[in-house]
């Protein structure tokens, strides 16, 4: 059996209420917190387990929903995965990825990426996909480039934290972009996880 959410590391599914202490560990390291957005102040255990049943629970808003990542190896969560910024009448997304600091640079963010991008592209009839990344932020850049994201800009002085403002360069990708590199018509096959090294981080 194959799956639209099944690469070949990571898994993409829904959040379960039993998730709520691997979120609570991610949140713990200030460095990736502030990669993925902002540090925000500490939340309870009963917070954290809350919010992961609330997540369990509701329905999702049109096209824009929060996934947890999975690895296939070991049935760990490793990161979360969502979209914003849709745009329907244009043909436009956003999505944000964060995977947790202990979890990094295992290849789990560059299988994770495309099974969204392929569900959104194949499936939603999105045009095209846009983010965000922080100009600091060289591992993440490298990674969508890698995917086949082109450079489109830079925000000088766009975003805040951390004492001081930041660039942002901002990437897309185009439907006839991805779907040159990554098949849009057939779901990843179920093959053995595999390892080596490389960047995901958030973006």
């Amino acid at each position: 059996m194959t799956s639209i959410w099944t690469g070949h590391k990571v898994r993409v599914r829904g959040i379960e209420p039993e998730d709520w202490q691997a979120f609570q560990h991610f949140d713990e390291h200030s460095a990736a917190m502030r990669n993925a957005d902002m540090i925000h102040p500490p939340r309870s255990a009963a917070g954290y387990r809350e919010w992961a049943a609330t997540q369990a629970t509701q329905q999702t808003a049109g096209d824009e929903f929060l996934l947890a990542i999975e690895a296939r190896a070991d049935q760990t969560l490793v990161g979360s995965l969502s979209t914003n910024n849709v745009d329907q009448r244009a043909g436009r997304f956003s999505y944000g990825i964060s995977i947790g600091h202990d979890h990094q640079r295992h290849g789990y963010a560059t299988d994770a990426i495309p099974l969204l991008l392929t569900y959104m592209f194949g499936e939603r009839r999105f045009h095209k996909c846009e983010v965000d990344i922080y100009a600091f932020n060289e591992a993440s850049i490298a990674l969508h480039r890698k995917i086949g994201f082109q450079t489109e800009g830079r925000l000088r002085d766009h975003e805040y934290f951390a004492g001081r403002h930041h660039d942002l360069v901002v990437m897309g990708l185009t439907i006839d972009e991805f779907a040159a590199r990554h098949p849009l018509a057939e779901p990843h096959q179920h093959t053995q996880p595999t390892t080596h090294p490389d960047e995901p981080t958030s973006s």
